[in-house]
């Protein structure tokens, strides 16, 4: 049996990670967790190592022995002064940490948006795409929208609307369209490129079945946790107010909403397909991730239902 490469999973205790690398050991793959911390909660039959992207000393040797790299970080809980600094910092770190090493592949997850006026969150996850491609290894982008899953923070705060405010601001915002898709098929096309070679190098758009505007997504959502919003419309949106009451109401730290909700106006939609091609996965809709996402939640502690102090 031909022995499998080393994999190094940055991010590895975050919502896509930790889904990750659960997946990468069932397939057999020898795993190296990259995280800040030493004791890291980590699953059993992983090499862990400690370091930080933004110390480029702590990098010498993290990706030695590496084939191939996911990365899956972002600085979006630093505050709107600072993540897109620190964003572009760690991809600059990782990339000469990764030639010194010559690590083979990365394959990094980034945001949808085909538009010149994007969002900061938008614009720095296209320029961390940008720097990781400058490397002189293989690097493959996908480019994903809102990604349905428990614990997700994109889908935590279209919870925690639908979950909390019964009455709902009409901003021209929801009428957006999004193309949603469950966290599954995420892992899915993120261990599918690793055994596809022929998406090195390349840069795909993934997405569920379904394109929804915003409120769509919240009227879906609530049917499915049989919930009752009801919408008004408003000229007046206060984006950080609103991002510290959805930062006290759920898991998602403030600065992290407040980033994503100023993407509200930017139609994020596939506008390319051939990954589906390439990696065939039966593509889950958006009630049904919705669904698994609100079953995954009810079987946890009840401390992740209670808001954060």
């Amino acid at each position: 049996m031909t022995k499998k490469p080393k994999i190094l999973v940055t991010g590895a205790t975050g919502f896509i990670g930790r889904r990750l690398v659960s997946k990468l050991l069932a397939e057999g793959y020898p795993v190296r967790c990259l995280s800040r911390q030493a004791g890291a909660d980590l699953p059993e039959g992983i090499e862990a190592a400690v370091a930080d992207l933004l110390d480029p000393e702590s990098l010498t040797y993290t990706l030695n022995g590496i084939d191939t790299a996911y990365y899956l970080v972002h600085s979006l809980d630093a505050g709107e002064k600072d993540f897109a600094k620190r964003d572009r910092a760690a991809a600059e770190n990782f990339v000469a940490a990764a030639e010194r090493s010559k690590v083979r592949r990365v394959i990094y997850l980034s945001g949808l948006g085909n538009h010149e006026q994007l969002s900061e969150h938008l614009r720095s996850r296209h320029e961390v795409g940008e720097i990781l491609q400058q490397g002189s290894f293989a690097t493959t982008v996908l480019r994903a929208a809102i990604i349905i899953g428990a614990g997700g923070s994109s889908f935590e705060i279209l919870r925690c609307l639908v979950r909390t405010q019964p009455v709902i601001p009409d901003l021209p915002g929801l009428q957006t369209r999004c193309q949603p898709i469950a966290v599954d098929n995420v892992i899915g096309y993120l261990a599918g490129c690793l055994n596809m070679e022929a998406t090195a190098g390349q840069t795909f758009d993934i997405g569920g079945p379904d394109i929804l505007s915003y409120r769509q997504m919240l009227e879906h959502l609530a049917k499915v946790a049989g919930q009752v919003n009801l919408y008004f419309p408003t000229p007046v949106f206060s984006a950080w107010l609103t991002s510290k009451l959805i930062g006290l109401l759920s898991p998602v730290k403030s600065e992290v909403v407040l980033a994503l909700l100023k993407g509200l106006n930017n139609e994020v939609v596939c506008k390319d397909n051939r990954i589906r091609e390439l990696i065939p996965l039966p593509l889950i809709p958006y009630d049904r991730a919705v669904t698994l996402a609100l079953e995954e939640i009810t079987g946890k502690d009840k401390d992740y239902e209670r808001p954060r102090n």
